[in-house]
């Protein structure tokens, strides 16, 4: 039996790394080097696009635990986040380029793994001797996603975005400073830019009258919505997402802003920040000009603007079993955005469930989903429940898990037991399944 993985991505790249843990030759396909989509910027896998954040790192969070989870099943990606991490507060942030660096190096340097550069334009289903993971993401290139199309039928679409990145330098900090929320982490993590009533209501003017780069409407996840949409939504909507100020407190004034902009370190180095939550897609002179009113960015330098992309996703609860596998076609997987998971660690997460499946449908082995009472089975849940009429993408959150009885009333102490139950559950899982 061949395995093969479509896509060097997050997700592609674990499936990947666990067929050759596991002692079997795979090849992987990518076309960087031959063909980039319009996202990506770089020949390095695993490529970061969005942000550097992979969310939160405490296990009592939902994206803490997803993390550990996967540890726990041999992840690649989140030793080398943790290997390469930059100040981010109470969050998992990385230098994007020594991530994919250290990603692509180790996935060239595994002897079971073989990198092919081609672009891939279709998908053999009826191989039966080949077992295949198409992991080629949202933004699978049109002759593949055409091929996948006439097997599964529709896509379902949606538009994500990328923030701008900004050099630390040209920040003035004599009306910006340094803090993370509610003093979680050091000073340098986050560059904060606090606005009064005023300027914040001039910036909000600003900004939804903006011209933008793509004129007709799309669909984008919550979390990806760019600043100038949600804005549009009300004066205050802004102020209550991604410019809330709480947990702040303005040295200069010694009193919360009005709202605030944050700035993440993008680097170990800290000489670049993005700017949190402002997926844009605006041109690149409308972001120059209206970010330009934000305090302490007047003068601000843009090494990368914002960014908007088309992201497709497969209408998953009716195609796909909870191990990834199609139906229709048991030795072909699917493995993450595609999948209608949402978030980097999520898509690789889903990859590792796919990898693992993939070996063991090789073996003629029942497939391993982990109960749904970790986060990881509860996502395979949810892209194959089939009683789902209106799927949208989703991430880890503590929604998605049985609560446990009776309720805990203390949220931490709620999340904590909803953690420990999902960790005790799935190191079983693995001692019966995997060991």
């Amino acid at each position: 039996m061949k395995f093969k993985v479509i896509g060097a991505g997050l997700a592609g790249v674990e499936s990947a790394w666990q067929i050759a843990q596991a002692g079997y030759e795979v090849e992987l396909y990518e076309m960087k080097g031959i063909k980039r989509s319009p996202a990506h910027k770089s020949d390095l896998f695993a490529e970061l696009v969005c942000s550097n954040s992979l969310k939160a790192s405490r296990l009592e969070s939902a994206a803490g635990l997803l993390k550990e989870e996967m540890a726990i099943l041999g992840s690649l990606t989140v030793p080398v986040a943790r290997s390469c991490s930059v100040p981010a507060g109470g969050a998992l942030a990385v230098d994007r380029n020594i991530f994919s660096q250290l990603i692509t190096d180790k996935i060239k340097s595994h002897p079971n793994i073989r990198v092919i550069n081609q672009v891939v334009d279709t998908i053999d289903f009826e191989d039966k001797d080949t077992v295949t993971i198409i992991a080629s993401g949202p933004l699978t290139d049109d002759k593949l996603a055409q091929s996948i199309q006439d097997v599964v039928g529709d896509y379902l679409s949606f538009y994500d975005a990328a923030a701008p990145i900004v050099t630390a330098d040209s920040v003035d900090m004599t009306k910006a400073f340094g803090a993370s929320r509610y003093n979680r982490g050091g000073e340098s993590d986050y560059i904060n830019c606090p606005f009064n009533k005023q300027e914040y209501e001039d910036f909000i003017c600003e900004l939804i009258h903006a011209e933008s780069a793509i004129v007709h409407d799309f669909d984008v996840y919550e979390g990806c919505m760019p600043i100038e949409k949600l804005a549009k939504r009300g004066l205050d909507a802004a102020r209550f997402g991604p410019m809330k100020p709480v947990g702040l407190i303005d040295p200069n004034t010694n009193h919360r802003p009005w709202a605030c902009v944050q700035l993440r370190r993008e680097n170990d180095k800290g000489t670049m920040f993005n700017l949190v939550g402002f997926q844009t897609n605006l041109k690149f002179g409308e972001q120059k000009r209206v970010f330009s009113m934000i305090p302490g960015l007047e003068n601000a330098q843009f090494v990368r603007y914002g960014v908007m992309h088309r992201n497709s996703f497969l209408n998953a609860p009716q195609m796909l079993n909870s191990d990834y596998s199609l139906r229709k076609y048991p030795n072909v997987f699917f493995a993450g955005q595609i999948t209608g998971v949402e978030g980097y660690m999520e898509s690789a997460g889903s990859g590792i469930i796919a990898g693992i499946n993939a070996v063991r449908f090789a073996q003629g082995k029942e497939p391993f989903v982990p109960e749904n009472i970790t986060m990881l089975g509860a996502l395979c849940d949810y892209i194959s429940d089939e009683s789902v009429k209106n799927f949208q993408p989703m991430g880890a959150n503590f929604g998605v898990l049985p609560p446990i009885e009776p309720k805990i009333r203390d949220k931490n102490e709620r999340y904590k037991a909803l953690s420990d139950r999902a960790i005790s559950s799935l190191k079983t899982s693995v001692e019966r399944y995997l060991g």
